[in-house]
C-alpha cells in the first residue's frame, strides 16, 4: 500500500493506493483541514485512509506550500552572499525586488567562463560581514551565489565553509542549477534559502505523525518536475518543491483520466495551476519555473500559476463608480471557516456592527506566533508601529479595525502579513459559495452576514455596491469563472508559443464574451479541459462552456494531487559543460577532471563522472534501481566557412521507482 498526501493551504488530502496489481487502484480517500500546525491536518487525513500501518510501504507528499509562499511573498529572512558581482547585477533578473530589505554581502571573488579564478575569496572579510548581520539580529539562512560558479564552484564551497560555524542553513547556487546567468541563479538560491524552514516544518510534522502510528516506510516529497525525492533530499533543496502540488496534479490527472492531450487546471485555496499533457506526459519548462513575480531556474512542469483560488482575497474598490472587484493574490482564511473555530468572535462582531459599512468590517487578524516565541531574525527590521501592532494582536484573532486604528497601522498589518508574521481572515470565493448554497461545510450564517455587510458598502457615487449579499456573492463567483477562463486560455496560448498577454486585448475579450456583430470573432480551447480541486465542480463547467470545449471532472478530482504523489517516480538530471580554453584543450567543468586533448575523451570523462554521481544521488534521493540515459549536445559556430567548436553539454538522466519497504 502506498500513501499519497497533499498538504495544501486549505486542505490536506490523502489517498491509500493499492500497488499490488497492474494497474493499481485508489482504495481510500480523505480530506482534512490544513492548520497552522501542519501535523493536525496530516494526522487527520492519514488516519482516515491508513488501514493497517504494517501494510504501508511508502508515504509521498506533494505540497503547494512553497508555491503559495512565493506567490504571497512570505518566507524566512535570508542574507545573500554575492561573490564577484557588482551592484548593477542586483538589478537583473528581478533579484533586487526579491531581496526587499534582506541584507546583501557583496565581496570579491568568482571565476571566469573557463573556470579560472578571477581574484581570491576574502574569507576573513566575509566572516566579519556575516558576524555583523548576526549581531544585528541574524537571519534564518544564507544564500551564496558566485560568478560562474557553474564552471567552478570553489568559492561558493569555501564561503559555505566560512559560514557554517554560524549555525544557519547555507544554500549554494551551483547545486540548484547548472546554467549561466548569475543573477537569476542568485534569485533561485535566495528563494531556496527562504523556503528551508517552511519545508522542514512540513517534513518534521510528517515524520512525527508516521512514527506515532508505527509506520516504518520511506517518506518522500514530490518535486516541481513531478518526480519523487526523499524528505532529506528535499530539505536541502526546498526550491525544487515549487509547483510540487501542480506537478502531482498533472500526474494525477493523467492517471485518473488516461488522458493524453488535455489542458489541466487545478484550483486550490490560494492558486490556480494550469498545464498541458501531451502524449500523457507533463511538459517540463527548461527555461525555469515562474511563480508569482519570480522567474527561477528550477526545472519544473510547464505550468502557469495564478494567484486565484477558493480562498483568494476579495478586495472591493468602493471608491470607484461603479465599484470594482479584485481577487487575490493574497489568501485569506474564509470568514465562514474562521467562524467554525471562533463563533463568538466572528458572529458577535458581525452582529454588533452598525452604521455605514466599512471595508474592514469583515476582516480579522491573528499573529501566527507571538513575538516572544519567534526567533529574533523573524522580527528584525520591524518599525515601532509594526512591532506595536504585532504586540496588540497577540496570539489571538481580533477584528482588524481594533488594531488598524491609523493608516500607518493598516500599512503595518500588510507588511506583517508579507513577512509571514500575521494571517488575515475575510470574505473569499469560498464564502460566496456558501452564500449561494453551493457549499455548506462551514458557517453559512457568517458568510451571509459578511456578504450583506460588504454589499452595503457605498461606492464613490453614494450607491450600495450590490443590492444584497446574495448579489455580491454571485458577483464574486462570476468573476472567478471569468478569471479562470482567461487564465486557461492564456496558458493555452503560451503553450502554442503565442503571447499569453494577448488575453488582455479587446478582440480576445470580445471573443470570450461571444461577440455578435459585423465581424465573426471566435476563440476557445482546442483541447479538452480537465478540472481538478475541491472547487472544480463549482466553477469549471461554466469555464469550459466559455472556452467552447469539453470539460472533464474526474471522480477523484478533489484528491488528484494526492493520487499523483502516490504514483510518481524518482527522476534526476545532471549536466556538465565542456569548453575549449585553447586549441587542442577540452575542459570538463566538473571538479577533479583534467583537461583533454580531444573532444571525445572529454565527453567520455563527463559521461562517466555524471553517471557515477547521478547513480549515487538517485540512491540518496530514494530510488531503487534506475535506468540511466545520456544525451550529448554540441554547439558550433561557422567562421569563414569553417565549423568552430563552441561548447558541448552532457546530460545524464536517472529514472526509477522509489525504494519501498516490503509490506
Amino acid at each position: 500500500m502506498l500513501i499519497g498526501i497533499d498538504t495544501g493551504g486549505t486542505y490536506t488530502d490523502a489517498v491509500r493506493y493499492d500497488d499490488s496489481s497492474e494497474p493499481g487502484s485508489v482504495v481510500a480517500t480523505a480530506k482534512a483541514r490544513t492548520r497552522a500546525d501542519l501535523s493536525i491536518g496530516i494526522a487527520e487525513a492519514l488516519d482516515s485512509v491508513l488501514g493497517n500501518p504494517a501494510d504501508v510501504s511508502l508515504v509521498s507528499l506533494s505540497t503547494t506550500l512553497a508555491t503559495n509562499a512565493l506567490v504571497e511573498g512570505v518566507g524566512g529572512r535570508v542574507a545573500l552572499v554575492f561573490i564577484g558581482f557588482g551592484e548593477a547585477e542586483l538589478d537583473r533578473g528581478g533579484l533586487r525586488t526579491a531581496l526587499g530589505d534582506a541584507p546583501v554581502i557583496t565581496i570579491d571573488g568568482g571565476h571566469d567562463s573557463l573556470g579560472n579564478e578571477l581574484t581570491a575569496l576574502p574569507e576573513a572579510a566575509l566572516l566579519t560581514e556575516a558576524e555583523r548581520i548576526e549581531d544585528a539580529g541574524g537571519v534564518d539562512a544564507y544564500a551564496i551565489a558566485a560568478q560562474f560558479s557553474v564552471r567552478n564552484p570553489a568559492h561558493e564551497l569555501a564561503a559555505r565553509d566560512v559560514l557554517k560555524g554560524l549555525g544557519r542553513p547555507v544554500a549554494c547556487s551551483h547545486e540548484l542549477s547548472a546554467k549561466l546567468d548569475g543573477p537569476r541563479r542568485a534569485l533561485t538560491c535566495l528563494l531556496n534559502a527562504r523556503l528551508i524552514a517552511l519545508i522542514a516544518e512540513l517534513t518534521s510534522a510528517a515524520r512525527r505523525i508516521l512514527a506515532e502510528r508505527g509506520i516504518d516506510a520511506p517518506l518522500m516529497l514530490v518535486r516541481g518536475d513531478g518526480s519523487l525525492v526523499t524528505a532529506e533530499y528535499a530539505e536541502q533543496r526546498p526550491i525544487e518543491t515549487i509547483l510540487s502540488g501542480p506537478a502531482a496534479s498533472l500526474i494525477g490527472a493523467g492517471h485518473l483520466t488516461a488522458a493524453t492531450d488535455v489542458l489541466v487546471s487545478d484550483i486550490g485555496g490560494t492558486t490556480t495551476d494550469i498545464g498541458v499533457l501531451r502524449g500523457g506526459i507533463p511538459r517540463v519548462s527548461a527555461e525555469g519555473a515562474t511563480v508569482g513575480r519570480h522567474r527561477t531556474m528550477v526545472e519544473a512542469v510547464a505550468m502557469v500559476t495564478h494567484g486565484l483560488g477558493g480562498d483568494s482575497e476579495v478586495d472591493i474598490d468602493w471608491r470607484a463608480h461603479p465599484a470594482a472587484l479584485r481577487l487575490g493574490p493574497r489568501r485569506l482564511v474564509p470568514i465562514s471557516l474562521l467562524a467554525v473555530d471562533e463563533p463568538e468572535l466572528v458572529i458577535g462582531t458581525l452582529e454588533r456592527l452598525d452604521g455605514p459599512s466599512r471595508p474592514d468590517d469583515t476582516r480579522f487578524v491573528s499573529a501566527i506566533i507571538s513575538p516572544s516565541d519567534r526567533p529574533t531574525a523573524a522580527t528584525v527590521g520591524l518599525s515601532a508601529t509594526e512591532t506595536g501592532v504585532l504586540d496588540a494582536i497577540g496570539g489571538r484573532w481580533v477584528p482588524v479595525d481594533t488594531v488598524a486604528t491609523s493608516s500607518r497601522a493598516a500599512a503595518a498589518i500588510t507588511t506583517l502579513a508579507g513577512r509571514g508574521l500575521v494571517k488575515l481572515a475575510g470574505f473569499t470565493p469560498s464564502d460566496a459559495a456558501h452564500v449561494t448554497g453551493v457549499h455548506t461545510a462551514w458557517d453559512t450564517d457568517a458568510a451571509h452576514a459578511a456578504a450583506d455587510r460588504l454589499a452595503a458598502l457605498s461606492d464613490s457615487g453614494g450607491e450600495p455596491i450590490c443590492k444584497d449579499g446574495r448579489a455580491l456573492a454571485q458577483w464574486v463567483i462570476d468573476n472567478v469563472i471569468r478569471r479562470s477562463a482567461e487564465s486557461v486560455l492564456a496558458a493555452a496560448l503560451d503553450d502554442d508559443g503565442l503571447p499569453g498577454d494577448a488575453i488582455d486585448s479587446a478582440i480576445v475579450q470580445r471573443a470570450i464574451d461571444g461577440h455578435d456583430g459585423a465581424a465573426a470573432i471566435h476563440i476557445g480551447a482546442a483541447l479538452p479541459l480537465v478540472a481538478l480541486g475541491a472547487a472544480a465542480s463549482t466553477y469549471y463547467p461554466p469555464v469550459a462552456e466559455l472556452l467552447r470545449t469539453t470539460g472533464v471532472i474526474p471522480d477523484l478530482a478533489a484528491v488528484a494531487n494526492a493520487v499523483g504523489a502516490a504514483v510518481a517516480n524518482v527522476r534526476l538530471v545532471a549536466t556538465a559543460t565542456i569548453s575549449q580554453p585553447s586549441k587542442g584543450q577540452f575542459r570538463v567543468h566538473l571538479p577533479g577532471l583534467d583537461d583533454r586533448g580531444d573532444l571525445q575523451p572529454a565527453i567520455d570523462d563527463a559521461t562517466h563522472a555524471l553517471t557515477e554521481r547521478i547513480r549515487a544521488e538517485a540512491a540518496t534521493a530514494g530510488a531503487a534501481e534506475v535506468t540511466v540515459t545520456t544525451d550529448v549536445a554540441t554547439r558550433s559556430a561557422t567562421i569563414a566557412g569553417t565549423a568552430v567548436f563552441v561548447e558541448a553539454t552532457v546530460t545524464v538522466t536517472a529514472t526509477g521507482r522509489p525504494t519501498t519497504r516490503p509490506g
